[in-house]
């Protein structure tokens, strides 16, 4: 019957007689508007909204990878931590949809033959390593604490984000792709610091408002979703946007601003220099503005290794925004906050320090391989530190730490070598924001745990985004040198012909 109903559609869409062929369409058309009517009124204008979003993404990821990367970027900057309204046995989240498309299509191409070449990269092997270590102490791990549904899905998402690293430097393979996917990064990056700055200046009770709107894409609601420091309410509020914590959305911005500052001194900026200048202010803003200290220190490594290696102009604009940061009024809080913080006498630093110290007997006791990810065998340890080399050691031990730190080197290396080869501006410019970025990640690192934690996937993504972003514009930066090397060989090879010739 339904293959019957088929024929007699098609049949009238392209029949010759144009009364048919219109009368058709017209009913086609009316009964798709009646279905999204009803679609409207059963479950809202803003699901709806999404619905068509994901439909009209999903068809756009499907025919490329380029928007595979447009689709998870606005999902890890914008909706980290949005779920689908239904339930597979579980919920999906965006994050999950994201990243399945845009593994999919790569993996289709592959298999097809449309992409004829696996690349692995110089850190190609110690990544795999690293990953493979990661479920071998997963696994370990399941032998004292067994892993529910939700466990093995934040594992699986925080392996997929690992591995994203490999379908980077695969689907970006020139210095134009490099550029597009640059450029849909930080303009999500950009939104998520605009949505963080708006919400900060917002009456509280418009942005719970929102949030609670939210909440059916189980996101918390409810003046419980501001954070103060201190986690005091009367106290100062601290900026949060859609990355539900202030370090977090902190760690976000390190990898934003980070990414933009070289784009303001670059010769060749992929933004007109202006807007460059409003996005780098506002991922700042959004930075200062969720009081994270960690944060501060990361982007200041971050750019001081920008304007050590290349760009001299970055040094003068970084002291007059430290001198800025010390003398005004309205950043005292902040200075007299980062100055206990160095000097250990809050109560956040002090209970880091109890943290490290607990965290060190969990090592001390199983340092080879860890805990695994799901739980401790001892009653009196606990999974948890506010350290991404600690958190590493403890799910994963002394040998799983070892991988990550060669990974590191490895990668630092790797960009060192093709930053000493003559790189064109832009891409010199993507490869030192990249690497730069990274470099305020792991600084960060040394206070928080996100980077590397089962509550917060999508930072592990992001951190494996920019690796392999700047592990591509490396393997593109060759690959040009080895053009223009081999055009040079022959263009000597051609005068050694004509020179014979003339003997």
């Amino acid at each position: 019957m339904l293959q019957r109903t088929y024929q007699t559609v098609e049949k009238s869409l392209f029949s010759p007689n144009p009364l048919l062929r219109g009368g058709a369409v017209g009913a086609l058309m009316a009964a798709g508007l009646l279905l999204i009517t009803l679609f409207i009124g059963v479950a809202g204008p803003l699901l709806a909204l999404v619905v068509a979003a994901a439909i009209l993404g999903g068809v756009l990821i499907l025919n490329d990878t380029d928007w595979g990367f447009v689709a998870l970027c606005g999902v890890v900057f914008l909706v980290p931590f949005a779920s689908l309204p239904f339930s597979i046995g579980f919920k999906p989240t965006f994050l999950d949809v994201a990243l399945g498309a845009l593994f999919f299509v790569w993996l289709f191409k592959l298999v097809i033959g449309q992409q004829t070449e696996f690349i692995a990269s110089p850190i190609g092997l110690l990544v795999a390593l690293f990953m493979l270590f990661a479920l071998f102490s997963f696994a370990l791990g399941l032998t004292h604490s067994p892993a529910n549904t939700f466990l093995l899905r934040r594992f699986l998402e925080i392996l997929i984000g690992v591995a994203l690293f490999f379908v980077t430097i695969n689907a970006v393979r020139s210095e134009d792709k490099a550029v597009w996917v640059t450029r849909w990064v930080l303009l999500a990056g950009w939104g998520a610091a605009a949505l963080a700055v708006i919400f900060y200046v917002l009456p509280q009770e418009i942005t719970v408002g929102i949030l609670d709107r939210m909440a059916r894409f189980d996101y918390p609601g409810g003046f419980g979703a501001l954070r103060f420091i201190e986690d005091d309410p009367n106290g100062t509020l601290r900026a949060i946007g859609t990355a539900v914590d202030p370090n977090v959305l902190g760690g976000m911005m390190i990898l934003v601003a980070a990414l933009l500052t070289p784009q303001i001194v670059s010769s060749k900026p992929i933004f007109p220099r202006a807007l460059t200048a409003v996005m780098l202010a506002t991922a700042t803003l959004a930075l200062y503005l969720t009081y994270s200290r960690s944060a501060l220190l990361g982007l200041a490594s971050a750019v001081a290794l920008l304007a050590v290696l290349k760009y001299r102009r970055l040094i003068p604009l970084a002291i007059m925004a430290g001198i800025l940061l010390l003398l005004l009024p309205i950043t005292q809080e902040y200075v007299a906050r980062l100055l206990e913080g160095l000097a250990g006498q809050d109560l956040a630093t002090q209970m880091r320090f109890g943290e490290y110290k607990d965290a060190l007997i969990l090592i001390e006791r199983y340092p080879l391989f860890g805990v695994g990810f799901t739980g401790t065998p001892d009653l009196d340890i606990y999974l948890g530190v506010s350290m991404l080399y600690l958190i590493i050691a403890e799910n994963m031990g002394i040998i799983g730490l070892a991988l990550f730190a060669a990974v590191m080197i490895g990668f630092f290396s790797m960009v060192v070598q093709a930053w000493r080869r003559r790189l064109s501006p832009r891409l010199e410019a993507l490869l030192l924001g990249y690497a730069g970025a990274i470099l305020g990640a792991l600084v960060s690192g040394i206070f928080d745990h996100y980077w590397f934690n089962l509550t917060y996937p999508h930072m592990t993504v992001l951190f494996w985004l920019y690796i392999g972003m700047a592990t591509a514009v490396t393997l593109i930066a060759h690959s040009d040198a080895e053009v223009r090397r081999l055009v040079a060989l022959e263009g000597e090879k051609t005068v050694g012909r004509q020179c014979h010739t003339q003997d």
